[in-house]
């Protein structure tokens, strides 16, 4: 209202009906969602600041204590990025500027909130123009909030030995930024393939299409690959099979895989660590043991510093009443 965007409803009810889903749709009716609320967000800086620090209060109450975000400065820019997105006029509002605007954002949250936030800085496969430049943010402010560089976006664009994007991960490993690719969510084995062989991935987003080539499932599982699983949201993309006892991660927890169990999206699919939690409980029998164990690999696979990572592992460990390394 106060910039003048007409959004489709009056109250926050009102558009969550409008914005957030619980029965599966595809994949363009998903990004769909997007154009209702980003043109009032993007480039706007109290906007952007505003919902990095109550993502980081949401978190919190939600009970968690380290988490990792992840999004595309170029997305929520209105000034030196081609093309404008959303629709919106030339502004000033940069995608460095949006980086360091988030930054504050998680930083006056982890202050208030007492826990800890951390964010991944996403290239997007249909714009890989934009690539270099995401790298360049993420060196910028390695020190400073960012932990890492990931790819999301439309999986049947594979990317080309030339590319930007490949450009951007080679300059990513060259400096030691760690790197995660969303990779056989909506799309086949072959992509994670790529990810990990291509990109040099450290971590993968979903994941779940692995199980369709069983040799590179099992050379994963040997190098101890991270999935990043996120069950409510595969439900929703139609990702996976709506039997959620069929679900990969039954498959992952059966292996003993290196994974963690995290949310997606959390206003379009108006979900939270519990849903995905309970998904997997009540589907799939997941006992607290397994929680733990899960956990513990999440914290491993952080992006999180040495130093860092050992203390929420040792958070972790006493909170579990667990002897360090004896997951």
């Amino acid at each position: 209202r106060k910039r003048g965007v007409p959004l489709p409803g009056s109250t926050v009810d009102d558009l969550l009906k409008h914005v957030s889903y619980k029965t599966p749709l595809t994949l363009t009716q998903f990004l769909e969602k997007f154009n209702h609320y980003m043109p009032a967000i993007a480039g706007d800086r109290e906007a952007v600041r505003r919902i990095a620090y109550e993502l980081v209060e949401t978190k919190a109450k939600e009970g968690v204590i380290y988490v990792e975000v992840r999004y595309s400065p170029h997305l929520l820019a209105n000034c030196r990025v081609d093309p404008i997105p959303w629709g919106q006029t030339e502004g000033d509002l940069t995608p460095d500027e949006v980086v360091n605007l988030v930054n504050q954002g998680l930083q006056d949250g982890e202050r208030d909130f007492r826990i800890k936030a951390r964010s991944i800085l996403c290239c997007m496969r249909h714009m890989p123009s934009w690539s270099p430049e995401v790298v360049e943010l993420c060196k910028k402010y390695r020190n400073n909030s960012v932990v890492a560089i990931d790819l999301a976006g439309d999986e049947s664009l594979k990317v080309e030995n030339s590319s930007e994007h490949k450009k951007a991960y080679e300059e990513a490993e060259r400096c030691g930024i760690h790197r995660t690719v969303h990779a056989g969510e909506a799309g086949p084995a072959a992509m994670i393939k790529e990810a990990v062989y291509l990109l040099k991935a450290e971590r993968i987003g979903h994941g779940y299409h692995v199980l369709e080539d069983p040799e590179l499932y099992k050379e994963l599982l040997r190098a101890k690959m991270h999935f990043e699983v996120c069950p409510w949201s595969s439900y929703l993309t139609g990702a996976c099979l709506p039997d959620f006892g069929k679900h990969p991660v039954a498959q992952f927890r059966k292996d003993r895989a290196n994974y963690s169990i995290n949310t997606d999206d959390p206003l379009i699919f108006n979900s939270n660590i519990d849903k995905d939690y309970s998904i997997v409980k009540d589907y799939m029998g997941f006992t607290e043991e397994e929680f733990k164990r899960v956990n513990i690999n999440a914290a491993q696979s952080s992006f999180l510093p040495e130093k860092e990572k050992q203390e929420l592992l040792d958070t972790l460990y006493e909170a579990y009443g667990m002897v360090p390394n004896a997951s």
